[in-house]
């Protein structure tokens, strides 16, 4: 039986970071266009290594085993900087690795941020900061993917965690803790607007659509071979937990794990909830997680002014 298109997720992702491309932007950079065409046309036989979002995609299309071709709920389309001829050695080796993807856009140096709307993506990962940036200024939800996580394990699941302010929520909490004297006035403020739902954040299409898929999952009628594992990790806690939890009600979307940290390191729950793809607004938050997680860093809100 297909999957629900109307809760079908879709990933744009960039050739850039589902490949490593960074000898062929060597090229371009020293030499310029036409050398790089000529370079990229002579090794179009060569298999590309892989890029920073390269075993999330993986993982994620696994998502899609025990259905028939095109019903499953995960779908991938490339959005890509590069022209057509370079796609060539790229849909080679996407078929190399065995990566069910079908659908792409080659844009010969133009941003593709204005196309993650018109494939009706619910994320797009890119190494390029000026597109990400680009792309959240316009209300869309986009993050740069700085590491490549770990590769395949053996565990029928895909992990995702995401810290809350500015990223599955708005700022409003964010700002409010940066302004005079907010530190000291935070929980209080909060608490007083524990039933109050923030605003959507940059990252909630996808958390949404990764919830609605969870909820399938459960009640489809044989067991899924690959389950979503989803959870929040946040420098949140009490009593500004409650906020959290109404606005994550209010929306009707749940969660399977919760972490209110208060100050710990998220790494130290990053080492054993070990997501395939962690979402932050804040680099501090990715030193020494690299190998842990593909970090996504999204510049949004106050925290990245």
């Amino acid at each position: 039986m297909p999957y629900p298109i109307e809760s079908k997720i879709v990933i744009a992702v960039s050739s850039s970071a589902l490949f490593d491309l960074s000898e062929s932007d060597e090229v371009f950079r020293a030499r310029g266009e036409d050398a790089y065409r000529g370079w990229m046309s002579a090794h179009s036989a060569e298999v590309l290594r892989p890029g920073n979002a390269f075993w999330f995609v993986k993982r994620f299309l696994s998502l899609n085993r025990g259905y028939a071709q095109g019903q499953g709920p995960a779908e991938v389309v490339l959005l890509s900087r590069n022209d057509p001829e370079a796609g060539i050695r790229i849909f080679k080796s996407i078929r190399h690795y065995d990566l069910n993807i079908i659908r792409a856009a080659f844009l010969d140096g133009r941003s593709p941020y204005p196309y993650i709307d018109a494939f009706g993506a619910a994320l797009f990962l890119s190494t390029n900061t000026d597109d990400v940036k680009a792309a959240i200024d316009a209300g869309l939800p986009a993050g740069l993917i700085l590491s490549p996580g770990f590769g395949e394990d053996e565990e029928g699941e895909l992990r995702v965690a995401f810290d809350f302010d500015g990223v599955i929520a708005g700022d409003e909490a964010e700002r409010l803790y940066r302004s005079p004297g907010g530190q000291e006035r935070f929980a209080e403020v909060e608490l007083s607007k524990a039933e109050t739902p923030l605003d959507p954040g940059p990252m909630k299409p996808f958390f949404e659509k990764l919830a609605a898929l969870q909820q399938h999952q459960r009640s489809a009628a044989r067991q899924a071979e690959v389950k979503v594992r989803t959870a929040i990790i946040t420098a949140r806690n009490a009593p500004a937990h409650e906020r959290v939890i109404n606005t994550l009600k209010r929306w009707g979307i749940f969660t399977d794990e919760i972490f209110f940290l208060g100050g710990i390191e998220k790494r130290r729950i990053l080492e054993a909830f070990k997501p395939h793809l962690f979402f932050d607004d804040q680099l501090r938050h990715f030193e020494d997680v690299g190998p842990m997680a593909a970090c996504v860093h999204v510049p949004f809100g106050v925290a990245n002014a």
